[in-house]
């Protein structure tokens, strides 16, 4: 089994205790977020053949990674890292000091298990192509050396996120930059791919598989004969993984967040966890 930690909330940087006090109970129930039924998840090393971790800031796990390691889980990340300020992504630390974090992480895990995202890119008034273009050549000059892969994906607009005043970017737009990204990217000896982007290829960006079963052969060493993930979006090539996340309780306050519904029910049920509990809420 490949467990998803998590795409419905930030667990490395929220709840990682949790996440550990779970793994030493060996189970965890999850609840469905449409009827929720819930289901128990058995999280032993035997069952769990790697962890998938989606993060914007994984500072609070990195003393604890140790534990992972000593009880034989394997794992990589899956890291957004975006030069948006807090009028995007509201509770985020200084994104130099995340920066460090990325690469101190990576230092830890070797590059191949750390992922870089620059995701989802917005195109606006205040952040246009131009301005992607400085602001993600600065960050590959950063980032490269500590990371073997670049996955972009522009802004969908999830139900509930007009009133955010987002908008799509434009196709004149994504042509506009996604070259320039590519080209970057390239030279700096990163692979880029799309998360469920379809029209890139022409411009040298791939498919990204951000569960991806190559990836996760080459960090537990051995064929696991994973299928493709049947309940994604079109476009999606991620092998199947049991999520373990839940809706409605990340506090990063990201405004184009498609997992809570308002920032104000997911800071109620943050402040409702129970570090001991079965379930994330």
């Amino acid at each position: 089994m490949i467990l998803s930690a998590s795409r419905r909330c930030d667990l490395p940087c929220h709840y990682g205790e949790w996440l550990l006090r779970r793994l030493s109970a060996g189970y965890v129930i999850v609840r469905n977020p449409y009827n929720r039924k819930t289901r128990l998840i058995e999280l032993t090393p035997d069952a769990v053949d790697c962890i998938v971790f989606w993060t914007k800031d994984p500072l609070n796990l990195l003393p604890r990674l140790d534990e992972l390691d000593r009880r034989g889980y394997k794992y990589y990340f899956q890291f957004t890292l975006t030069p948006y300020g807090r009028d995007i992504e509201r509770n985020l630390r200084p994104k130099d000091e995340i920066i460090d974090t990325f690469i101190e992480l990576s230092r830890m895990l070797g590059r191949e298990r750390v992922v870089w995202r620059y995701d989802p890119i917005i195109v606006d008034g205040a952040r246009s192509v131009d301005w992607h273009k400085e602001k993600f050549a600065d960050m590959c000059g950063r980032l490269a050396p500590y990371c073997e892969r670049v996955v972009i994906s522009y802004i969908d607009l999830y139900r509930g996120m007009k009133r955010t005043g987002i908008t799509e970017v434009s196709e004149p737009d994504k042509a506009a930059l996604t070259p320039y990204l590519a080209c970057v990217a390239h030279d700096m000896g990163l692979d880029i791919v799309a998360c469920c982007e379809s029209g890139l290829s022409e411009y040298g960006v791939g498919q990204s598989s951000c569960i991806d079963g190559r990836l996760i052969e080459r960090i537990v060493g051995r064929s696991l004969g994973l299928s493709p993930d049947k309940n994604q979006r079109p476009g999606c090539g991620c092998v199947a993984s049991v999520d373990i996340g839940s809706y409605d309780c990340c506090p990063n306050g990201c405004v184009y967040c498609y997992a809570n519904r308002s920032a104000e029910l997911a800071a109620r049920n943050y402040a409702a966890h129970d570090v001991n509990g079965e379930t994330l809420n």
